[in-house]
């Protein structure tokens, strides 16, 4: 099952106090970027995250159990992520982004 662009529209309103959100749609689904870095994405009508040490650190700070979800058949668990609460969904994907890597400039395909 496709996500919905409707709850798409409602993850990224949710999200609008991060500067540098945005998507991609692959293969019905979307993947949702922070600062340039995948950080989750939506599946079917799911918002699901990264589990990195510092969402590990964040929850346990907070008391906070980590639910996870599969996105689809052969990938890794993600955090299902309650979307409702949107300062804490804000911050985990601060802690992922700072945990992730700085994605490596693509060089121009030579012809």
């Amino acid at each position: 099952m496709a996500s919905s662009r409707e709850y798409l529209d409602y993850v990224l309103e949710q999200l609008r106090e991060l500067d540098d959100v945005s998507c991609r749609p692959m293969m019905g689904e979307y993947v949702i970027y922070y600062d340039g870095k995948v950080v989750g994405g939506v599946y079917d009508d799911r918002f699901l995250l990264k589990i990195t040490d510092g969402v590990r650190k964040l929850m346990a700070e907070n008391d906070m159990e980590i639910s996870t979800e599969i996105p689809y058949e052969g990938a890794k668990e993600m955090l299902s992520a309650d979307i409702d609460d949107r300062e804490m969904t804000c911050e985990i994907i601060r802690r992922i982004a700072d945990d992730l890597p700085t994605p490596k400039k693509k060089k121009p395909k030579k012809q």
